[in-house]
């Protein structure tokens, strides 16, 4: 199956096949079945705003309409509560990407005044910039936002929360109508921050091959993906990847026993995780034990991480706490996926699958 979109048209001036606000109530665009290969068409973060004739000064110029998003799509027999598992089957980009610096962007935003525009050629599997000379990237292709739709009680609760957190002079996003896309949707979630249900993750090893587990909230799913990536390095610190559009060819299944995660779970086939081993990985995002949310707390990320890495190991490998916390100190590899989505960083915590010998 194919799911093709008008790429004439921006999302937020009527471009048909996507929306950029998360919202239980959005239409499908298309249905697939479980099991089924999809390939689906991909706008870039900027919705093909910044071209090769761009400038530095274009950034300032640039709407903030991320993120452009294609979706949602109805998964058959998809129920809230089961496990939809995205297999990640391959992926293509376009000939061109960007990375941009905005003033004030980024985990070091204090020390940048200045807008930044550096425009890569993607050939042959690497990423070169005259703005960047004398650098050749490899090529990990991965798509950064891919969520499903939120149930109501989920998207009320981070409304409640993230608009506490505002209340405080925190930074961050609130719904807007601006830009909204569709406009009935513009009391929705932004996208920017990672959630539940997914969305914003960032997480560099969700290339062809790799697997992401995410719970379902609503009936359908309702799976949505978008802000595809050439390469990126962890925590994507300037706030951009090598931004590029394409597609993506996937298959989801979904299962209804075992471990269930609260956050989103991936699966790396090793590259550009650690040649040669596989990692299941558990993530988290700043909130406290009673569910407030925090802003950019990498100690509350972390735990939270760790803690559905811990009820992992005791509900699929049968471990006890104490061993699972043991596994944990010896194997398990903390890392920082996502540095600058505010309010949510989002913190990896990867297990390499063969150290278990049955």
């Amino acid at each position: 199956m194919r799911v093709e979109i008008d790429l004439s048209t921006p999302l937020h001036e009527g471009g048909a096949g996507g929306h950029n606000r998360w919202h239980p109530d959005l239409e499908p665009i298309a249905r697939v079945q479980p099991g089924e290969e999809v390939w689906v068409a991909l706008r870039d973060s900027r919705d093909g705003s910044l071209t090769r004739e761009s400038a530095h000064a274009s950034l300032l110029e640039t709407p903030s309409v991320a993120h452009p998003l294609t979706g949602p799509i109805w998964v058959e027999g998809a129920e809230p509560g089961d496990v939809l598992e995205i297999d990640v089957l391959s992926y293509e980009t376009d000939d061109f990407g960007w990375t941009g610096i905005w003033p004030g962007s980024g985990f070091l935003g204090d020390l940048f005044t200045e807008p930044f525009l550096a425009r890569w050629e993607l050939a042959d599997a690497v990423a070169r910039s005259e703005e960047v000379p004398g650098v050749a990237i490899p090529g990990a292709p991965f798509a950064g936002v891919v969520g499903v739709a939120p149930s109501h009680e989920l998207f009320a609760e981070a409304l409640r929360r993230e608009g506490a957190l505002a209340s405080t002079g925190a930074e961050m996003d609130q719904p807007s109508a601006e830009l909204a896309a569709p406009q009935w949707a513009a009391e929705g979630l932004r996208t920017f921050p990672p959630r539940e249900n997914g969305g914003n993750i960032d997480v560099r090893d969700l290339v062809a091959g790799s697997r992401l587990s995410l719970t379902v909230l609503v009936q359908g799913a309702l799976l949505s993906v978008g802000d595809l990536h050439f390469a990126q390095g962890d925590g994507e610190v300037c706030i951009a990847a090598i931004e590029t559009g394409g597609a993506i060819t996937l298959r989801c299944n979904l299962r209804r026993n075992g471990w269930k995660p609260r956050f989103p779970a991936w699966e790396s086939p090793g590259s550009p995780a650690p040649e040669g081993r596989r990692y299941l990985a558990t993530t988290g995002i700043p909130l406290t034990d009673d569910g407030s949310n925090a802003d950019m707390d990498l100690n509350l990320a972390t735990r939270r991480a760790l803690i559905e890495m811990l009820d992992y190991l005791g509900a699929e490998h049968g471990l006890s706490r104490e061993q699972a916390y043991t596994l944990m100190s010896v194997a398990v590899e903390v890392r920082i996926s996502e540095l600058v989505d505010r309010p949510n960083a989002l913190v990896s915590a990867l297990l390499p699958l063969d150290v278990f010998e049955d």
